[in-house]
């Protein structure tokens, strides 16, 4: 065998070997992403890193935020989960509201909440921002402040009802905006800025 036809048969060996690599490449991001769409709301949630993939804008944080809620009070949560979801939640609470709901009783608390759901027969149906939805940009203070609305349908005993919340974040020193706030639609002075004071962690009822 001469040393062309060594070349050559080098050449070949190379690109099989650059085909099946190749192909094994396609072959696994197939799989992740076949995977990616098994995985239930709850495991999207928990698998998502706040640390490297944090919500850009107030109202993809209050997308994420409202896929919490429909884990916690619109599905099968198992209780070790809870506890998860509840510290995913705190990541994108602002310090101020964080000094307000000390983590252990924010968790006991949250736990006796979805526990209530369950035992009242009570679900949450749906949550979410509307895409049309306008968001209120202002500072004071020299923070920078974002107020949107959302909307929760509740079933309670098979009678639904919608309430409408309005959610105050605040931008933080990394440029990430924080939930600072919220209360029902009824309670906030919209012409005006802000939450009513003390009304920062008004539950759904």
């Amino acid at each position: 065998m001469n040393r062309k036809q060594v070349r050559i048969i080098i050449i070949i060996v190379v690109l099989v070997a650059a085909l099946v690599g190749y192909y094994a490449f396609l072959s696994g991001r197939n799989r992740d992403r076949s995977t990616e769409g098994k995985m239930t709301l709850i495991e999207k949630v928990l698998a998502r890193d706040l640390n490297n993939d944090y919500p850009p804008t107030p109202k993809e944080v209050m997308i994420y935020y409202n896929d919490i809620q429909k884990c916690l009070y619109g599905s099968e949560v198992k209780e070790e989960e809870i506890d998860e979801l509840g510290l995913k939640m705190r990541s994108l609470f602002d310090a101020e509201l964080l000094e307000k709901n000390e983590q252990g009783n924010h968790l006991t608390l949250l736990r006796r909440e979805v526990e209530e759901y369950k035992s009242s027969n009570r679900r949450l149906i749906s949550s979410g921002t509307a895409s049309s939805t306008n968001v209120d940009y202002y500072t004071r203070d020299g923070y920078s402040f974002a107020r949107l609305l959302c909307a929760y349908t509740i079933s309670d005993n098979g009678v639904s009802t919608t309430q409408r919340m309005v959610f105050l974040l605040r931008k933080d020193d990394a440029k990430r905006w924080k939930i600072y706030g919220w209360d029902l639609e009824a309670n906030v002075d919209m012409d005006g800025d802000g939450i009513p004071e003390g009304q920062e962690n008004e539950k759904l009822n």
